[in-house]
């Protein structure tokens, strides 16, 4: 067997922003993919079935949780285009400097809430 140092795993390594907002994007990906899709075809389920149950459809969309369900796809909608355009910035080879990254891993959540709260105030007032 070959004398090949171990990979590192989550007890050597040091949390930081920068891999918290890498898992953020993976969970607000999957949690858009799979919410969001049961959300979409629920509506377009109502509105081929008629009326009553668009209707139905209407009042738990509206109800506090339906509002939480929206608030919560909204805010993974944010928070994974602020991530993905950290990584866009990564990848063309810019931002790689430990502070500048630290800095824009943290803001990338920041602003994907200021975001989302901007977004549901417009949408309230409205």
């Amino acid at each position: 067997m070959a004398n090949r140092p171990l990979s590192p795993h989550l007890q050597i390594w040091k949390w930081g922003p920068a891999m918290l907002v890498s898992i953020l994007h993976r969970v607000t990906g999957d949690g858009m993919a799979l919410v969001g899709l049961f959300v979409m075809l629920w509506w377009l389920g109502a509105l081929a079935a008629g009326p009553e149950y668009y209707e139905t459809f209407v009042s738990l969309i509206t109800s506090p949780l339906g509002y939480v369900v929206l608030v919560g796809l909204t805010w993974a909608f944010f928070t994974h285009l602020m991530s993905g355009l950290r990584h866009f910035v990564l990848d063309i080879g810019a931002g790689y400097e430990l502070q500048i990254n630290k800095v824009w891993s943290i803001l990338a959540p920041v602003i994907a809430i200021i975001l989302t709260v901007g977004f549901w105030a417009v949408v309230c007032t409205r």
